[in-house]
């Protein structure tokens, strides 16, 4: 008879709750049958604002890997390489080395690429008009085997990228261009560790925070530039043992906008 009454004193509390407007009706239920409150996504677009992105992931033919657009990206999840984490606050992207690449590059990614505000367009933007932000809170949660890189973020202009955030082993670098290791952040990134990563391009110019610092500048003037997010492995089967699916990167996206201002 004590646990049955605690029960009712239980259910009890959970309906005034409900009744002030403090908890939801899903977790009365939930409270009622004594299980613990279910998960409020289904899909990564539950968790991100997806309508302005299309999805690259690392299935599909050689040189010819899958690509999500909208409106299908809106319902659209793979279990292993873009799905929401099960406490609903982030995004999982994970690319294994043994990935399908794209024919502009050798390493596997499970990335967003910007598009324009409906989905159905890709963006392009100059980097001498107006100003172009990207913000995105991320954690690498995996690295592949042997050459433990994977690229975060970036800003891709015409035919390769302008600037990236990327992670190699425990020190996360902004590249400039060619050059991998252009601005050390910081030598001593733990994986699962959150970060607050910014790109402010315009001006000729693109400024990389980190955490809400200035962290360093980089000049440039293309005008077809677009943002990335997501987990962009710089490892493959050649570099990184075994070329199996359990090698890979990976990363968490909980946050990210993207703003143009004239």
């Amino acid at each position: 008879m004590k646990f049955t009454l605690q029960k009712i004193a239980v259910l009890a509390g959970a309906t005034a709750l409900i009744a002030a407007g403090a908890v939801s009706t899903a977790w009365a239920s939930d409270a009622e049958s004594g299980g613990e409150p279910a998960a409020a996504c289904e899909y990564p677009a539950d968790v991100l604002d997806l309508s302005a992105w299309k999805l690259t992931l690392p299935i599909g033919d050689d040189e010819e890997p899958t690509e999500i657009t909208q409106p299908d990206l809106a319902t659209y999840k793979e279990d292993t390489l873009f799905t929401p984490t099960d406490d609903c606050k982030s995004v999982r992207f994970r690319s294994p080395v043994n990935g399908v690449t794209t024919g502009g590059s050798s390493y596997p990614r499970a990335e967003l690429r910007e598009m324009s505000e409906d989905g159905s367009e890709e963006a392009a933007w100059s980097l001498s008009e107006g100003t172009h932000t990207m913000e995105v809170t991320t954690a690498v949660t995996h690295l592949p085997a042997d050459k433990p890189h994977v690229v975060v973020a970036q800003i891709h202009g015409g035919d390769d990228d302008l600037t990236v955030f990327r992670l190699q082993d425990s020190t996360l670098y902004v590249t400039n261009g060619d050059d991998a290791t252009f601005h050390e952040v910081t030598d001593s990134y733990e994986l699962g560790t959150p970060m607050d990563l910014k790109f402010v391009a315009g001006d000729g110019k693109v400024d990389a925070y980190y955490n809400g610092e200035l962290v360093t500048t980089i000049e440039g003037d293309s005008s077809e530039n677009y943002f990335k997010a997501g987990a962009y492995t710089q490892a493959n089967c050649e570099n990184s043992e075994p070329c199996e699916d359990s090698n890979y990167g990976e990363a968490v996206i909980s946050a990210l906008s993207v703003t143009h201002d004239d």
